[in-house]
């Protein structure tokens, strides 16, 4: 499937920043079942830029602007080739030993709460077959939590998600890593575009979950859908949590008042938009 993306971040400030640095993690790795086809990234400052590999494998573009600005615009457009194969992430750069993904991190660090919902999948340990134990935690939680937009926000904790009851599929994502973590699984966040089609709930930038499975190597999970990725899901970039996956990270001197606009579009090529 060929899946055409686009992703503008727009960023506005009541008073002139004077320099602002971005650290991007907006391009696609190629993988099995998953080509990049052609993508561009334009952005300040994006023709001097620095371009490096992070600790867990993600592709890195760090740029910077010193001239005085009130706001900004990042886009990123390409086309990726999909192919469907159930989940299974092979063929990536990978940098980081798996065991630190059974690490903590702050919005996935397990409560009580939590770690009751984890003995109920596998009484706390590792079963012998995690395949169906990590099956098992996508249905738990997915049922723990209602998709609700606007029910939390960026900050948001898998613990707070639990005891609300409510979120989107960061939460649902986060809530299944904090699960397979303290049962023993390495689990890790996957920030990313989904071609929803007719499922529901969904969100053009979409977030997901991965975990090791011995013998298949990392496996997607989406709680908020139901599913392990197909054809229509697109990687970004992964992370210990939202926070070390965001595509976009920075900062900036001055710049009062900062507000936030992102607007994201996926399109089957010869088929219907999604945002």
């Amino acid at each position: 499937m060929l899946i055409e993306i686009r992703h503008v971040t727009t960023y506005t400030y009541s008073t002139p920043a004077r320099y602002s640095i971005q650290s991007l993690r907006l391009t696609p790795p190629s993988y099995d079942g998953q080509e990049v086809v052609n993508w561009t990234i334009t952005a300040p400052g994006f023709d001097k830029r620095i371009e490096y590999r992070d600790g867990l494998g993600n592709l890195v573009h760090l740029t910077a602007l010193s001239a005085a600005h009130d706001g900004m615009t990042l886009e990123a457009h390409g086309v990726v080739e999909t192919e469907d194969r159930c989940g299974i992430v092979r063929g990536l750069n990978e940098m980081a030993p798996r065991r630190v993904f059974l690490r903590e991190s702050p919005k996935t660090a397990p409560d009580k709460a939590i770690r009751a919902l984890a003995h109920t999948v596998s009484n706390g340990r590792v079963p012998a077959d995690s395949l169906d134990c990590l099956h098992a935690i996508m249905r738990v939680v997915q049922n723990a939590i209602s998709y609700e937009i606007g029910s939390t926000h960026e900050h948001t904790t898998a613990a707070e998600a639990l005891a609300s009851g409510k979120g989107v599929c960061q939460d649902h994502a986060h809530l299944f890593i904090s699960v397979a973590r303290v049962i023993g699984i390495p689990a890790r966040y996957v920030n990313g575009y989904f071609l929803s089609g007719t499922l529901a709930p969904s969100e053009a930038h979409h977030a997901w979950a991965e975990a090791w499975v011995d013998g298949l190597g990392w496996v997607g999970f989406d709680p908020a859908n139901g599913m392990c990725p197909t054809e229509r899901y697109v990687r970004l970039a992964c992370g210990f949590d939202a926070a070390s996956a965001s595509p976009i990270r920075g900062t900036q001197k001055g710049g009062l008042h900062e507000t936030l606009d992102v607007r994201v579009e996926v399109d089957q090529q010869g088929g219907q938009q999604q945002q």
